[in-house]
């Protein structure tokens, strides 16, 4: 699914091929039929657009059936769609226990405001929210069956591994010359992507090092709270070659938790699939790995196994890995814009750190703040500061 969620006119579309464009993906899914199923049910809790419509006369008939937004006609504005969108996402992300608890807090400040109109359209979507966990959107029910999953029984023959590794975990760091670090775990469960499972980590300290943060990364991940909360990996998939591995290896070693977890690394250059002698937890099976005309070099304390670039396995480990690293990129990318909205917000006199993250909370970026009306942005900061901001945004963007 792809939302183009700072467009002047945000739709919703399905495609095949994500592009690197500014928009929002979320997949890839294993069934059109369930994601159409899935999204008919969800657009009515929260209407989106579909395609642009800027010179609409009239509200359309999905606006009337309370589908769309109706942001042609200003029956809804742009801040108020995207808040919308936002709430979308965030459900396709998994993040439903907290995107309810959110409406829940809006609902009561706005009956405590008396914007009765507000609260009922809030507890709405909350009933709405609660009947549909009562059916099967986006959950595990979608995955594909295991034993038809033919790249799932090559991977497990090959590694010799001891059952079929129902959860897969997929680790990468991503940073820009050490600020803003960050890593990503993304959970295939039974060879399809479980966003409800997805986490992410703030390193704790900034350093350009990946070895370093892929270290605190694990360190984390298989500390006694988190194997408790989230369960324990059958496979861990690290993003990177020799270096990553061994520094992941060493964290869950340091750990004594997950010994019996089997680690292997992808490195990108040749796709090679990286296995540590009598560390990795997996005994490679030559024979097959002739039979898929693969070969193997050492190095070191390492085997170096390359295998036909559209193989099974390769496929099914260059998705987990791709999947790693947007997510890991995309949670980077919203900590630096984030950091430099509230850093610009933070200029103005009378504008401290709380402030500009009320701001951003509210509104998600700083081009949306400099569109909405200054009655919606008096209502977060009160009428003198909602001015000043306004002024402050707008001499700035003349001086661009």
């Amino acid at each position: 699914m792809r939302i183009d969620y700072d467009s002047d006119y945000p739709t919703l579309s399905f495609t095949r091929r994500p592009l690197d464009d500014g928009a929002r993906y979320f997949g890839p899914y294993t069934s059109v039929a369930t994601i159409r199923q899935a999204l008919k049910l969800l657009r009515r809790v929260f209407p989106y657009a579909v395609k642009s419509q800027p010179n609409q006369k009239r509200a359309s008939l999905s606006y009337h059936l309370g589908l769309d937004p109706g942001l042609e006609e200003g029956r809804t504005s742009l801040s108020d769609y995207r808040a919308n969108l936002r709430r979308l996402m965030d459900y396709m992300s998994g993040k439903r226990d907290s995107l309810l608890r959110e409406l829940e807090k809006n609902m009561q400040q706005a009956a405590k405001a008396q914007d009765f109109e507000l609260a009922a359209r809030c507890r709405n979507q909350i009933e709405s929210l609660k009947r549909l966990s009562q059916q099967i959107v986006f959950s595990d029910k979608e995955f594909i069956d295991i034993s038809k999953d033919q790249a799932l029984n090559e991977l497990t023959a090959l590694l010799e591994l001891k059952a079929y590794p129902r959860r897969i975990e997929g680790y990468d760091i991503s940073h820009m010359q050490g600020s803003d670090v960050v890593a990503s775990m993304v959970v295939f469960t039974n060879g399809a992507s479980n966003k409800t499972h997805y986490r992410k980590f703030k390193t704790k300290q900034n350093i350009n090092n990946d070895f370093f943060n892929m270290h605190e990364t694990i360190k984390r991940r298989f500390s006694e709270k988190n194997l408790a909360q989230w369960g324990t990996p059958d496979l861990v998939l690290i993003d990177g070659g020799k270096g990553q591995l061994e520094a992941a290896l060493n964290a869950r070693d340091e750990t004594g938790n997950g010994a019996n977890v089997a680690f292997i690394g992808l490195a990108k250059r040749e796709e090679q699939i990286v296995i540590a002698l009598e560390r990795s937890q997996v005994k490679l099976n030559h024979y097959l790995v002739k039979d898929m005309h693969g070969y193997i070099a050492s190095s070191g304390h390492f085997i170096l196994l390359t295998l036909p670039k559209n193989s099974n396995i390769v496929k099914l480990l260059q998705r987990v890995r791709d999947e790693s690293h947007r997510f890991a990129v995309s949670y980077h990318s919203s900590l630096k814009t984030k950091r430099m909205t509230i850093s610009t917000l933070e200029q103005l006199p009378g504008i401290g750190p709380r402030t500009a993250q009320k701001l951003l909370k509210q509104f998600g970026s700083l081009k949306a703040i400099s569109t909405v009306t200054p009655d919606e942005l008096a209502k977060t900061l009160g009428a003198k500061k909602a001015e000043m901001v306004q002024n402050f945004l707008k001499s700035k963007q003349q001086k661009l």
